[in-house]
């Protein structure tokens, strides 16, 4: 088996070609022990950094002598409530359940949390506590990445509630909701650089996981933005609200990627525009037409890191070559994060090869 920190640093050169255009698109090959969130024990795990970080180690070191492109990865796993707790919101745990936010605070909280240090709430000592133990053990093989900090709207949602959107529909109530959603993207953006000084991690580049074991490393992006209720606002509401805000928390960091879930066509056409997207996540890819989603990506070139499904009854190398095909007739980039599970590592090798001979 080669040296741990060069199969690293060979991955991270392989992304930077692709990410130049050059070369295939990558696929993010899944092993048996994939998932997306393991559930068992969390609410230990959830309060025990040392808990979480020996779950998500054992998953990302699956991979490491896997055939994949993806960088093994970790993160301490907290959940969609990490930014708004930083204000002052409450949240529940539940066995079998990610983290579940508390009520919302009001205006007034929110414009108070300005002089919160972050640094010192408690789900970021316990973020802190994680990354410096990944560092003391985790060896060179595996990268961290940043927790869940949702996106500038969803935060926004989180801490104000429902009210949000009678107050997007009022004119009146506009500079209100600038103010808020202002509020909520300083928050996001002094968690954000926090967390990357945990990890020793540059503002304009990130190795992210997206709650898998294998991640993507960006050279020139430095933060995720999920806006999930997204899904819920009218195509101009999301121009006049919600797209300012993406670029104005992703332009410290030279840029993002975006996931949402639902679908909302509109919403991806808005995003592949920005400047400041680089790649885009579906929720629920299921919901689109997938010629349809690279031929925006290719008119844009915006990359979709994405899963996409198999048609009923399609076997992995009958997925791959339809996909394949697509990024050959669109010109579009992909990392494909593919749901059908190899039997073994020959049939995992085998889907790698020809993913790369398809969309080399």
């Amino acid at each position: 088996m080669a040296d741990p920190q060069q199969i690293l640093a060979q991955r991270k050169r392989q992304h930077e070609t692709f990410w130049r255009g050059e070369g295939p698109s990558l696929i993010f090959v899944p092993n048996q022990q994939q998932m997306t969130y393991d559930l068992n024990d969390y609410p230990r795990r959830f309060e025990d950094p040392t808990a979480m970080w020996e779950s998500e180690i054992a998953r990302a070191r699956s991979f490491i002598d896997w055939p994949t492109d993806g960088i093994p990865t970790v993160r301490p796993n907290l959940g969609v409530i990490f930014v708004p707790t930083l204000a002052g919101q409450d949240f529940e745990i539940h066995e079998g359940q990610m983290p579940w936010p508390g009520e919302p605070i009001g205006r007034d909280k929110i414009l108070a949390s300005r002089d919160v240090d972050v640094a010192e709430q408690l789900l970021m000592k316990r973020a802190a506590a994680f990354y410096e133990l990944h560092k003391q053990k985790g060896g060179p093989d595996v990268a961290a990445y940043a927790t869940d900090t949702q996106g500038v709207f969803d935060v926004a949602h989180l801490l104000y509630g429902d009210d949000l959107f009678v107050d997007m529909a009022d004119p009146g109530s506009s500079a209100l909701v600038d103010e808020v959603l202002e509020v909520c993207c300083d928050l996001y953006v002094r968690a954000t650089r926090c967390l990357k000084q945990l990890m020793d991690e540059p503002d304009r580049t990130m190795i992210h996981g997206h709650a898998t074991g294998q991640g993507l490393h960006f050279p020139q992006a430095g933060v995720r933005c999920s806006e999930d209720t997204a899904q819920l606002v009218s195509p101009d509401m999301i121009e006049r609200y919600i797209l300012p805000m993406v670029n104005q928390c992703s332009e410290p960091f030279g840029g993002c990627f975006v996931h949402y879930c639902g679908k909302h066509e509109a919403m991806f056409e808005l995003m592949c525009n920005s400047p400041f997207v680089l790649a885009i996540d579906l929720g629920n890819p299921e919901s689109y037409d997938p010629a349809w989603l690279f031929e925006q990506c290719a008119r844009s070139d915006t990359v979709l890191y994405s899963r996409l499904p198999p048609e009923e009854g399609e076997s992995w190398q009958d997925m791959l070559k339809r996909l394949g095909e697509l990024v050959q007739s669109t010109g579009a980039r992909c990392v494909l994060r593919p749901p059908l599970t190899p039997r073994d590592r020959d049939e995992a090798a085998a889907m790698q090869q020809m993913w790369h001979e398809l969309t080399g």
